[in-house]
């Protein structure tokens, strides 16, 4: 099985300033993602259960790069999404374990 990667936000700042292909997941919710969300993330709330159903409807390929964020190194959310993604089969997940405020504390811009 593969093993969730870590990513940190120089690098993530990088793959977004880059435009490199993957897909950047937001899993705060609607509320959280309409308030501010790193550029270029989709919202697919975490909290629910069909969190991997949504997924599966932008991340069409196993082997595509995908990086979970939430809140903060405090904040759970994205890492346990990141398993969930291991677990059916992706195999090239990222988590951004500083999530929105390591983003905000860099002086990085929110959409």
């Amino acid at each position: 099985m593969s093993k969730i990667k870590i990513i940190g936000r120089e690098e993530l700042k990088k793959w977004i300033d880059e435009e490199e292909n993957f897909v950047l997941i937001d899993t705060l919710g609607p509320v959280s993602y309409a308030e501010k969300h790193l550029s270029g993330a989709v919202e697919i709330n975490g909290h629910t259960e069909d969190f991997l159903k949504q997924a599966e409807k932008v991340v069409l390929k196993k082997d595509t790069p995908v990086v979970v964020y939430c809140a903060s190194f405090d904040c759970n959310l994205s890492t346990a999404c990141a398993k969930k993604l291991v677990e059916a089969g992706y195999t090239n997940v990222y988590d951004f374990k500083g999530g929105l405020q390591d983003w905000e504390e860099a002086g990085y811009e929110f959409e």
